[in-house]
């Protein structure tokens, strides 16, 4: 690969696309994501000059369950020269054995040249998990264009860009908690922030409500409009 050639140390995987439109994208290990994305840029036969969009994808923990074939010694009765003796004999019997495999983030980059008309080249990384190891390299350095929509990311998915020059909430107010593109995310009753609440907010105010009647925390109804 050109880019392996290129860049010594590189690590990169190629994610095949099953889908009709066959958008395969290429997996960057951390260490040499930004070198290999400057590569990309420069390469007078490549010239991936215009980054268009960087989203997020959120992969929860996932259980892997798999029929495992074992052998085992079994403890079995058997004829002898006197009657039945118990003997130990290999046996291969088949097990349902369950493990899970750690869920991560995952940032997707889509590449265009504009000189050379061609594209899209699609760029991964991923976190190694979705809890205490969440950062990645920014490609703001090299893109301008992924500053913005690194910040999106980073607002409603929580990966944390290292090198961004302005890594902040974009969408959501600095005191927000928690990040709402997460597959895991739980919305708040809202009931403290809507005066009238209604349908679906309605419905879990008065579930907030009664959860604090039966605890007996004093409620404060919420004003009418």
């Amino acid at each position: 690969m050109a880019i392996e050639a290129a860049v010594p140390g590189a690590e990169v995987e190629v994610i095949l696309n099953p889908g009709p439109a066959a958008e395969h994208s290429l997996l960057l290990s951390h260490d040499k994501a930004v070198d290999v994305a400057c590569f990309l840029r420069d390469d007078p036969a490549l010239k991936f000059d215009f980054l268009s969009n960087v989203s997020g994808v959120d992969w929860l923990d996932k259980e892997i369950v798999e029929k495992v074939k074992v052998t085992k010694p079994v403890i079995k009765l058997v004829d002898g020269p006197e009657g039945k003796v118990e003997q130990t004999v290999d046996e291969t019997v088949e097990e349902t054995r369950r493990h899970i495999v750690p869920g991560y983030l995952e940032s997707v980059y889509h590449l265009y040249s504009i000189a050379l008309r061609h594209g899209p080249l699609v760029l991964r990384m991923r976190t190694a998990n979705r809890t205490d190891q969440v950062e990645m390299p920014s490609l703001t350095p090299v893109w301008r264009s992924a500053e913005f929509q690194e910040r999106e990311v980073f607002d409603l998915y929580g990966i944390v860009f290292a090198g961004h020059p302005d890594l902040r909430r974009i969408l959501m107010w600095d005191e927000f908690k928690d990040h709402p593109m997460r597959r895991d995310y739980v919305e708040p009753d809202d009931y403290e922030y809507e005066p009238t609440p209604h349908d679906a907010v309605l419905k879990r105010a008065q579930e907030h409500k009664s959860r604090e009647q039966s605890s007996g925390v004093r409620v404060q109804e919420p004003a009418a409009k």
